[in-house]
């Protein structure tokens, strides 16, 4: 078998068990998915900073920079979303109310 279409073979069967683990999930387990990618997504990172690293051609390099800038962007958006996601839970604050110990339960 080619390698080019075993390749594209695990993409695809990656992209429906994805898609499958994702639309299973309820909504109360989002978060600590969503926290569990981000940390992928930092190891993803740290793997494009080091190939980048021993670039030898200009393709390389480009290719290399490129993944580098969609994976922070990546990572970063995932850690907004999850803070966002995590804001959700707090309780609802009235204006002029003093955050105590017992308010943020």
């Amino acid at each position: 078998m080619d390698s080019g279409v075993a390749l594209l073979t695990i993409f695809v069967l990656a992209v429906f068990v994805g898609f499958e683990v994702i639309s299973k999930v309820s909504t109360t387990l989002h978060t600590p998915l969503m926290s569990g990618a981000n940390a992928i997504h930092g190891v993803i990172l740290v793997g494009a900073i080091i190939i980048t690293g021993r670039a030898e051609t200009g393709v390389e390099l480009g290719l290399g920079l490129v993944a580098i800038v969609l994976a922070t962007l990546n990572m970063v958006g995932g850690f907004v979303v999850t803070d966002r996601m995590l804001e959700m839970f707090s309780g609802r604050r009235r204006p002029g109310q003093v955050e105590t110990e017992e308010t943020r339960r």
